[in-house]
């Protein structure tokens, strides 16, 4: 086995637009991506919106096609974080319900085990475990991304892709919500996917930051040598309106 956990080379993403009268037209949002993540390793993944973030991690989870290039993973399926907590979980059943469902699929287990494991996660991603009767609309945004994140941990994943899993929340909430995943990285050894547009949270969350632009990787490092000593223009200009330089 590859000492990586997941890597992508050469990615190309094309999607068809138009239709009917109009003529199709082909948009290029990835051209030819190629990065790596490690056993344990926190890779950030910046850029402005429309750059091509999101698409990477839809790549990897094969929620959509590439047209060339390849995604090797070396570890069970990753497994995802995604922005908005709340349309993200099934609002029609409880937290319980919701916590179970990625064990139930994957079959073996009682009804006993499933919701002991239930409320075992509950404690571990820092909820009462009252709250499991309770459905998403009854939760807060804070422990609705709680939630997802017990969700995405509930099969053991070695690696996750949070995609702005605290860019929903307010300052306060988010700073928790990034402490439990920093929490978590610590001590169940994850290896993490983070996309965000936020540099000033990445710079103390990530091992290494990659800077996406127009779908191209265009520059990457560690954050202390990639913020104080940027090469590209678009590092700079991203750095400038964090207010970082």
């Amino acid at each position: 086995m590859s000492e990586e956990l997941l890597r992508l080379t050469d990615l190309h993403v094309s999607f068809r637009s138009g239709g009917g009268w109009k003529k199709k037209e082909e948009k290029h949002v990835l051209k030819g991506v190629s990065f790596s993540v490690a056993p344990g390793e926190i890779v950030g993944l910046a850029g402005e919106s429309g750059s091509g973030k999101s698409t990477i991690a839809k790549a990897i989870l094969g929620m959509v096609p590439y047209q060339s290039g390849s995604i090797e993973k070396n570890c069970a399926s990753p497994q995802m974080i995604f922005q908005d907590p709340y349309s993200s979980l099934n609002s029609a059943y409880s937290i319980s319900w919701i916590l179970q469902e990625p064990l139930r699929l994957a079959g073996g287990y009682t009804r006993e085990q499933l919701k002991e494991k239930a409320a075992a996660m509950m404690r571990e991603v820092g909820l009462d475990e009252e709250l499991l009767i309770r459905k998403p609309r009854e939760l807060s945004g804070g422990q609705r991304q709680r939630v997802c994140i017990g969700m995405a941990l509930m099969r053991s994943p070695e690696l996750l892709i949070a995609d702005e899993p605290v860019s929903a929340l307010d300052v306060t909430v988010a700073a928790q919500v990034l402490a439990l995943l920093k929490k978590l990285h610590e001590e169940k050894g994850l290896a993490m996917l983070f996309i965000s547009h936020d540099l000033r949270t990445m710079y103390h969350f990530c091992d290494r930051i990659l800077i996406l632009h127009d779908g191209r990787i265009v520059e990457e490092g560690i954050p202390s040598q990639l913020y104080r000593d940027p090469k590209e223009d678009y590092t700079r200009l991203l750095l400038k309106s964090a207010g970082i330089s």
